[in-house]
């Protein structure tokens, strides 16, 4: 991952990379808001809302459209949703900036990128047309494109992120229209966070790679396994904190109270009755309305206890990293800041039970987790050796 010179890009290529890198920040954010506010399902369709470009103010202007009948209207909830969406699709356009600006360095680079935008955008009136063979057709096709580019080209102009960040978009899109056509599906909700989180990650590499500002340390080959390991531990933590809250399994062992039976003990035990088996099948068929969650108590309290001891061992290691890193020459920021965000984190984390998930602590919980995971990647980034 060594770039010992600065890839031939567009000159304002960086300063696209960093607004999409914020606006992908503010999109998760917003998201987690969106969900932790139960309002997922609160335009049953998709991409519009009730039929709407924005959303029906009463529910006269919502009984005009079919989607009422499977959800009356929560109008205090619908322009959460539908924001959440025009949000996405900015970003969606911004990706597909930087991706055309990366193809135009390649034969036939722009058609591809212009070919497979099309494909998927032919995809969207066929899906709300209800055919949804072909939209999938059309979709899956043009993600191919993308995939191929990205495998056939050199990742030394940055090509090969953009194609892959284009791709993880589209399929971010997917992943937010099955969201709401399939009720929530645990599985497809916690895949819609880690598809915005490996978009966040790219974006953030691709950030800092064309801006060029790298970090020359000896002993940066051995500190990248020690990130990389690190980043793994964190992608493995938030997916079960995506599997937590898609389960609605937050306060399976209580909470609202200081009481130490809610944490560290759960529901009065150290140990209580648990069912990984239950807890943890990914998939359960389609047709079921998961809003409210379908487990039962010893199913989400096995999520729970599984969250809240796979965070040791991500708290222990990132801390242990930290001081590693506070011992090197020019780290010492960096790993201030890395220490911090992992205390803060496990703050936000008992307070999210001792609270009862109040909804600010909650998304600041998202929120910390998008904070590490940029510290990690910007340092897999810059890190290089001396030459």
């Amino acid at each position: 991952m060594n770039a010992p010179a600065r890839p031939a890009l567009h000159r304002n290529f960086h300063r696209l990379a960093w607004f999409a890198l914020i606006m992908t920040a503010s999109t998760i954010m917003f998201g987690s808001f969106v969900r932790l506010s139960d309002a997922g399902l609160s335009c049953p369709d998709w991409p519009t809302c009730y039929g709407r470009v924005t959303w029906p103010q009463t529910q006269v202007e919502a009984a005009q459209h079919v989607a009422s009948e499977i959800r009356p209207l929560e109008s205090h909830k619908a322009w959460r949703e539908q924001v959440h969406r025009f949000l996405a699709g900015l970003l969606g356009l911004e990706v597909l900036t930087l991706a055309l600006l990366a193809a135009r360095r390649h034969r036939r680079g722009v058609a591809q990128v212009v070919t497979a935008s099309v494909l998927v955008a032919l995809a969207i009136p066929l899906y709300m047309r209800g055919e949804h063979l072909a939209s999938s057709v059309l979709a899956i096709g043009g993600e191919a494109i993308l995939l191929l580019a990205a495998l056939r080209w050199s990742n030394t102009n940055l090509s090969r992120a953009a194609m892959l960040t284009l791709a993880v978009v589209i399929f971010q899109a997917l992943l937010g229209m099955w969201t709401v056509t399939w009720l929530l599906k645990p599985i497809v909700v916690m895949g819609h966070l880690l598809g915005g989180m490996l978009l966040f990650g790219l974006l953030v590499w691709m950030a800092w790679r064309a801006t060029h500002l790298p970090i020359t340390l000896a002993q940066a080959p051995r500190l990248r396994w020690w990130l990389r390991v690190g980043l793994a531990l964190l992608v493995l933590q938030i997916a079960l904190g995506g599997w937590v809250s898609a389960n609605y399994a937050a306060l399976a062992c209580g909470g609202g109270s200081a009481s130490l039976d809610n944490f560290p003990r759960c529901v009065s035990q150290w140990w209580p009755t648990q069912n990984y088996g239950e807890g943890f099948t990914l998939w359960r068929g389609i047709g079921v309305d998961y809003e409210g969650g379908v487990l039962d108590g010893a199913s989400r309290i096995a999520i729970q206890m599984a969250h809240r001891m796979m965070a040791v061992v991500v708290a222990v290691y990132l801390l242990v990293l930290s001081v590693r890193m506070f011992r090197l020459p020019g780290m010492r920021g960096w790993a201030s800041a890395l220490g911090v965000l992992v205390l803060l984190q496990v703050t936000l984390g008992v307070l999210n039970v001792k609270l009862a998930l109040p909804l600010a602590v909650a998304v600041m919980h998202n929120g910390g987790a998008v904070c590490l995971l940029f510290v990690l990647v910007s340092l897999l980034a810059r890190l290089r050796a001396p030459e």
